[in-house]
């Protein structure tokens, strides 16, 4: 067998970004939502709603996202204790995502500039995405009786991005595509000026202000009617944004990932590998079976091996069709490794 090592000009690594829709059913657009009957009935279901594409139970069935409403003195969802204040399933969900999101139990979530001690977050299921969420591809339509309202966020007209523990922070506005929109009820959405929530692509979670989405339509809400009694079933509030969302039918989202890449350039020389080295091509007295391959030899190139130092085979490269070989010509092979 003839080997040839690589040269270190040989091996080139590149790295370079990959998109595709988020959503099990390979589309960018999900427009049907379901959940689960059961759901609702158990423990986790106090905490947050799982959303379908599909009827739960049905074959391909698969978790989207999740909707959570969190409170910080824990009002819209029912005590744990009627004795013990401020203490429910939204104010454990508060502390959730404030020691995700902000890394500081003491520190408080703004919107805009406003202070807000409650808000819904929706996160995209960890089997839906790889490395992050891909910003400007994420719009939501959000329909609550006659009003409607398309959100993205800003991240195609803003200069200067932001960071907190959960790494970049983008603001949710009212527009599409990354871009807000301008002008009064723009495309027979609502329209408002403010911040709608945050779009965190890192870790797959949007939050959004509650304060706003339930302002009317002139003021750039829906009048989504978020609940903060002390003995709101907790159901309730994530209930009101998700028959919102399957309402609007229009949320879509794309995944982004860097994939690593290392080139390897193999080059075959037109003196090399002229000669084939399978053993029935040599007579037991180590001539060549056919003369006519003495001056003339021709080979035909099908499969690229790499070996260690230890002559172990780590992988093979196959090109689609062979490549004919012989002193009149040189061959220059790359073979691309993903990882």
């Amino acid at each position: 067998m003839s080997f040839k090592r690589f040269e270190a000009d040989d091996l080139v690594v590149s790295a370079e970004p990959v998109s595709a829709p988020v959503w099990s059913t390979g589309t960018p657009i999900l427009t049907t939502f379901f959940t689960s009957s059961t759901q609702p009935a158990t423990t986790s279901g106090t905490y947050y709603l799982d959303v379908y594409q599909t009827g739960s139970t049905l074959d391909g069935a698969a978790v989207q996202f999740a909707i959570a409403y969190a409170d910080a003195v824990g009002s819209g969802s029912s005590p744990f204790n009627t004795a013990v204040v401020g203490k429910s399933p939204s104010s454990t969900v508060y502390g959730q995502y404030r020691t995700l999101v902000l890394g500081d139990e003491e520190s408080s979530f703004s919107f805009g500039g406003t202070t807000s001690p409650y808000f819904y977050a929706i996160t995209i299921d960890r089997d839906r995405f790889k490395e992050s969420l891909l910003p400007a591809s994420f719009n939501l339509k959000l329909t609550s009786g006659s009003s409607n309202l398309m959100l993205t966020d800003n991240s195609a007209v803003t200069t200067t991005i932001s960071f907190n523990d959960a790494g970049r922070v983008y603001q949710v506005v009212s527009g599409s595509n990354g871009t807000p929109y301008t002008g009064v009820n723009a495309n027979g959405y609502s329209v408002g000026s403010g911040s709608y929530g945050w779009f965190l692509p890192d870790i797959g979670v949007i939050l959004l202000n509650p304060e706003v989405l339930d302002e009317s339509a002139a003021n750039g809400g829906i009048v989504l009617g978020t609940t903060r009694g002390t003995t709101t079933p907790s159901p309730t509030n994530m209930a009101r944004l998700y028959n919102a969302i399957k309402a609007g039918g229009n949320f879509q989202l794309n995944y982004r990932e860097t994939v690593s890449s290392q080139f390897v350039f193999t080059r075959v020389r037109n003196s090399e590998f002229n000669y084939s080295t399978n053993p029935s091509y040599i007579t037991g007295s180590g001539d060549l079976r056919i003369s006519n391959m003495v001056n003339a030899p021709q080979t035909y190139i099908t499969t690229v091996g790499m070996y260690n130092d230890n002559n172990e085979l780590l992988a093979v490269a196959k090109l689609s069709r062979p490549l004919l070989k012989d002193f009149t010509k040189e061959a220059l092979i790359r073979i691309k490794l993903d990882f």
